[in-house]
């Protein structure tokens, strides 16, 4: 198998034939042994209905229907995970993301040894307002953190080593992130292609403002994860540490100036009215829940807690 095309999709139906047909056009005119993988990630329309008709019409066409609605992520990680082919695509199922790229983005694989290419959406036709200056200033940041100097994280349209889909874990809402988790994994030769973008021809997006603060806050999960994502101890433990050793060496001041003002015979007030007492056993309290965290985070990794966050209602050709 070379390629492996993986689409997710949410109410996708108008689109899939039209899709479909463009796939296996490329794939035939380029001679490519190929499987297409559609992960219908609790449609409420036609949707499942349409792929079954495709398996039926083309052998290469593959199918997965979830229970529900579990998100983008959840929907490469299954499809991920029966991928087969030496070069694993993504892409979306609304025609905005053009499969005449596949096979530029399968050279860069194969014969530049590239382990992850990640489209660019250069020129896009999205709204300005609600999805290009919110887009711009979410790479920005996800550039900054990062470290990869890519201009568009989020690109649907992705090509990847077999190596790499396999080694990674997508989960919660962390598809955005998938080079970021591709470097931390260890896979370091990242590029970028410029792609065609095309305006959304049936139906409706699927995300609205609220995708940029959550990706945001994956962010910084994901920076947080990737320094000490195996190591919880060294973050929370320092800083749990400091803050004890803050706090009882506050106390400690307290209790020997308030000895020695009374020994002197000095007027003094009573430690609990000192605001200095309440800060300190607020940092002996902290740095212990901290350590605490620090001690339960590693206990969690030796775990290992592999459970799938997603429920396959049926499958087709697998």
């Amino acid at each position: 198998m070379e390629i492996s095309v993986v689409i997710p999709l949410l109410n996708e139906s108008a689109s899939l034939q039209e899709l479909h047909d463009w796939i296996a056009n490329v794939m035939q005119s380029n001679r490519y042994l190929y499987e297409i993988i559609f992960i219908d990630d609790g449609s409420t329309d036609a949707s499942w209905k349409v792929i079954e008709q495709l398996s039926e019409q083309n052998n290469a066409v593959k199918g997965i229907r979830f229970q529900k609605n579990y998100g983008k992520s959840q929907a490469l990680d299954a499809g991920f995970d029966l991928a087969s082919g030496d070069v694993v695509v993504t892409m979306d199922a609304d025609l905005q993301d053009n499969p005449e790229e596949i096979p530029e983005l399968y050279n860069l694989i194969v014969k530049e040894n590239y382990d992850l290419i990640s489209g660019w959406k250069k020129k896009r036709y999205d709204n300005v307002i609600t999805k290009n200056i919110p887009s711009k200033l979410f790479n920005a940041a996800a550039r900054k953190t990062s470290g990869l100097k890519l201009h568009d994280f989020n690109c649907g349209l992705k090509a990847y080593k077999n190596e790499v889909i396999k080694t990674l874990k997508v989960s919660g809402e962390m598809h955005r992130y998938i080079p970021v988790l591709a470097k931390n994994a260890g896979f370091h030769k990242i590029g970028e292609k410029v792609v065609q973008h095309q305006a959304r021809k049936y139906g409706e997006t699927k995300f609205g403002m609220e995708r940029f603060v959550n990706g945001f806050l994956d962010l910084i999960t994901i920076s947080f994860l990737s320094k000490f994502g195996k190591r919880p101890m060294h973050f929370f433990g320092l800083w749990g540490t400091f803050m004890f050793l803050f706090g009882t060496t506050s106390a400690f001041y307290i209790g020997v100036i308030k000895l020695y003002k009374v020994y002197n015979g000095i007027k003094t007030i009573l430690v609990t009215d000192n605001p200095w007492f309440y800060i300190a056993l607020t940092s002996m309290i902290l740095g212990t829940l901290l350590f605490l965290a620090g001690f339960i985070g590693e206990l969690v990794i030796k775990s290992n807690n592999n459970e799938k966050h997603y429920s396959i209602k049926e499958k087709l050709n697998l």
